[in-house]
């Protein structure tokens, strides 16, 4: 097997599902680390093509069972399956005693949640969670900011995932209502899991949830009060003609600021950071532009490499994954209510 730049030989990988998310993300990123995929779940005639082009020699199965049926043979199973389908699929990996990778959200809700993680631990079988947005370099040269402590006491975190797309994408992900569809889920775990890890848990959620254009939500906001105090709002929408600046924090000593993301179209391409730079340090008039530290989303599934063959940490703690659940489900419950609700209550 390849190796990988640490090292380590490359983990016998199985991949449930080889759409955009298995293909497009996972596989991707797997291969640039030195990691194989040996066998994967479809039985989308194209999407088995594609695992054949991808991955000399691999075993393509129409269903898990035939995948764990060759358990002995993974050294780690990766689910990136519809997430309506992540509790099934992620229950029958852990029974069958391989560590496993479960694209986020790691359940429709926090009750599900918290059920892979007790049969996670239980069982004594690694459990972790994909959340590559962790590895995103405006994340990272943000988390250097706030380390060295450049933006003095923060007071507001603003994170943007606007997009638009009047003609909607026909997928599962639009068209999914209570089987983990919607922007809520999709974005929203990513969203809220950012900032949990920049600013500690959340103590309240008010929320405002829409579909607009689809039958899953399609326009998500959420205000989060932090323990700590931090104010987090984070919007996801898929009809909005101008997007809002990606990332805005504001601190007693001045902000941090993110016009764009990811090639996605913007009103703001005056001002991109320059090469090698990640967002601007802002005080009034004064922009500097902030440094991007080395790293990227590859480091996810290096991290992986050491969890598995190593027993190093679990490069997400699952139970993060948990938290973030409670946060969701108390925005579905500020929906009706009209209420701030707390997480987990």
């Amino acid at each position: 097997m390849a190796e990988q730049d640490q090292g380590l030989t490359g983990l016998r990988v199985g991949l449930v599902g080889y759409g955009d998310a298995g293909r497009g993300i996972h596989a991707r990123l797997l291969r640039e680390v030195g990691h194989v995929v040996t066998d994967t779940v479809t039985r989308h005639p194209a999407r088995i093509a594609a695992a054949r082009e991808d991955w000399a020699g691999v075993r393509v199965h129409p269903d898990l069972d035939g995948l764990l049926g060759r358990a002995r043979e993974l050294d780690v199973v990766v689910v990136a399956s519809p997430s309506g389908n992540h509790l099934e699929h992620t229950r029958a990996v852990l029974g069958a005693g391989l560590p496993v990778v479960v694209d986020k959200p790691l359940a429709v809700d926090a009750l599900q949640a918290r059920e892979l993680v007790v049969t996670a631990e239980r069982a004594g079988v690694p459990l972790t969670v994909f959340q590559n947005r962790r590895w995103d370099d405006e994340q990272r040269t943000l988390r250097g900011l706030l380390e060295r402590g450049e933006l003095g006491r923060v007071h507001r975190f603003e994170r943007r995932w606007e997009r638009w797309r009047p003609v909607p994408k026909d997928r599962w992900k639009e068209n999914a209502v209570g089987e983990g569809g919607g922007l809520l889920l999709d974005l929203g775990s990513h969203l809220v899991d950012s900032a949990v890890q920049l600013f500690g848990p959340v103590r309240t959620v008010h929320a405002e949830i829409r579909n607009l254009t689809t039958p899953a939500d399609d326009d998500v906001f959420l205000a989060l009060v932090h323990a700590g105090g931090v104010i987090s709002h984070l919007s996801a929408s898929g009809l909005c003609g101008a997007p809002g600046p990606r990332t805005r924090v504001l601190g007693d000593q001045g902000a941090y600021l993110v016009t764009s993301f990811e090639g996605e179209p913007t009103p703001f391409e005056g001002l991109a950071a320059p090469a090698g730079h990640e967002g601007w340090l802002v005080q009034g008039t004064s922009l500097t532009a902030v440094p991007r530290p080395p790293g990227g989303h590859a480091d996810f599934y290096r991290q992986v490499g050491r969890w598995v063959a190593a027993g190093a940490p679990a490069p997400v703690d699952p139970g993060d994954a948990v938290h973030v659940a409670e946060v969701l489900d108390a925005a579905r419950r500020s929906v009706v209510s009209g209420c701030r609700e707390r997480p987990g209550a």
